[in-house]
């Protein structure tokens, strides 16, 4: 198996395990809404509610970190990142993920650990009401999270040591991205005037240099950032 094979692979896991706790959003809407018609049709407001919907939240928040950053979609400053070479983003990176990423995901699997075993222990309840639910379960979630991240973390550290090495951003798996669907249907437009096209273009050209990593399908060939 090569080093691209095993990459795809941890990208396959994250976005697995993040488009199947995706569906928690279904459940927390049914939740919301349901809660909404017994409190203000019916006037019978459930009291643990409110624990139930930061527990759906939560875990959805959680367990889709690593598809997030399997997908590159976490919030970036990147005025200036955006224009640096292939090379000089994955030093930055590298170095951020070595002094920043590893110790912060180590200790939050280290501390949910023996968060989630001491509530087990005690059998947990919220305390928030009188009749709080269970949330051992919930902080289970936490470890599980910070494991799959750093799982996804420790291939980004990877793809930076293959761009510092070849000078190109290794392909990562595909999936849904935004674009810029109106600039793009301008830019192709035959109605529109060739100076409008011109202008759209270019927007695009500066868009998608400013991205720094290209996200290309398996089958697609190796593209480096530009510059």
């Amino acid at each position: 198996m090569t080093i691209q094979n095993v990459l795809l692979t941890v990208d396959r896991i994250s976005a697995w395990s993040g488009k199947l706790f995706a569906w928690l959003i279904m459940g927390l809407a049914l939740v919301v809404g349901v809660e909404v018609f017994k409190r203000y049709i019916l006037n019978a407001p459930t009291p643990w509610i409110f624990d139930l919907n930061s527990m759906l939240y939560g875990t959805l928040f959680m367990m889709c970190g690593a598809y997030a950053l399997a997908q590159n979609a976490h919030v970036r400053g990147d005025f200036l990142y955006g224009s640096m070479r292939p090379r000089t983003q994955a030093a930055l990176d590298l170095a951020l993920y070595i002094l920043f990423f590893i110790p912060g995901i180590l200790a939050l699997v280290y501390a949910g650990y023996g968060y989630a075993e001491l509530s087990w222990r005690i059998n947990e309840h919220s305390n928030v009401t009188s009749d709080g639910p269970p949330i051992y379960h919930f902080k289970s979630f936490i470890p599980i999270a910070g494991a799959l991240v750093m799982l996804q973390g420790l291939v980004e550290i990877v793809r930076c040591i293959v761009c510092l090495r070849t000078g190109e951003w290794p392909a990562r798996l595909k999936d849904v991205e935004e674009i810029d669907v109106v600039g793009t249907q301008l830019a192709q437009s035959e109605f529109v005037d060739a100076e409008s096209r011109e202008v759209a273009r270019h927007a695009h050209e500066i868009e998608e240099a400013a991205k720094h990593r290209g996200v290309t399908e398996e089958s697609a060939p190796h593209r480096g950032g530009r510059p």
